[in-house]
């Protein structure tokens, strides 16, 4: 069974702007690369970069938590290191995210920006090594049928912006929520391959329009609604690496 990948994003910054990318490299037990490098913790979280595990992601800025993020219109520089971030009525904002100044720079520019969304105070934390700031510790890639959320939109009677949900690869050609079924099967992504490991339980943060900044929508009351269920989309973890581009074609293998 195949689909093919319409587009690929990273969000380098936990609960940002999602950032388009024509290809991307997969690596064998590897995130998707320089996704959720950042976040910005709400207060301390009681990450410690010396011993780095999970946190839950209420801990940081997420549309989950507060619609205001999605105000802020940000681009990374991965070579560079350079967060650049605009929101209408604001100053820009451009510095080294790796640098400590940078961080505390962004992390002013952000408050200004949530006001009392924000129970602070804001901090900006690099995940170390290959640690990443993923909405499950085990969700290393995330994957959005389409074809899904076409379905959805026809049950509730209006567009749903598939970025709402945030993933890595959208793709389309799968029956609508076949993909629900998919824990344990292998998926030939491109030149790599990966195992499906969990569907995407869906939270708050899809009822926030990623245009207007807006809570419009409570697409988990509609997802219950109409199937029984919070899913969207698909986790999987990669077995052997390989490149993934728009246009690649992704295989449910027999």
């Amino acid at each position: 069974m195949r689909a093919q990948v319409t587009r690929l994003c990273r969000h380098p910054v936990k609960g940002f702007t999602p950032e388009d990318l024509a290809q991307s490299d997969l690596a064998a037990g590897a995130c998707f690369p320089c996704d959720r490098l950042y976040a910005v913790e709400d207060g301390p979280s009681g990450f410690d970069p010396a011993a780095p595990g999970y946190v839950p992601k209420q801990k940081f800025t997420v549309l989950a938590k507060m619609a205001a993020v999605a105000r802020a219109r940000t681009s990374y520089d991965e070579a560079t290191g350079v967060l650049t971030a605009q929101a209408e009525g604001y100053p820009a904002f451009s510095a080294d995210l790796r640098a400590e100044a940078g961080q505390a720079g962004f992390a002013a520019w952000l408050g200004d920006l949530l006001g009392e969304e924000a129970t602070g105070p804001l901090k900006v934390i690099e995940g170390p090594g290959a640690h990443r700031f993923m909405d499950h510790p085990a969700g290393h890639v995330s994957i959005i049928s389409l074809d899904s959320v076409r379905d959805l939109e026809q049950r509730i009677g209006r567009p749903v912006d598939p970025l709402r949900f945030r993933a890595n690869l959208y793709v389309e050609g799968w029956p609508a929520w076949a993909e629900n079924d998919w824990a344990g099967r292998t998926l030939k992504i491109g030149s790599a391959t990966a195992t499906g490991f969990k569907p995407i339980v869906r939270c708050a943060a899809t009822g926030v329009d990623p245009v207007t900044a807006l809570r419009d929508m409570d697409l988990t009351a509609a997802l219950f609604e109409q199937y029984g269920h919070m899913l969207c989309g698909l986790y999987v973890q990669v077995t052997e690496g390989g490149q993934v581009a728009v246009g690649d074609t992704v295989e449910i293998l027999p």
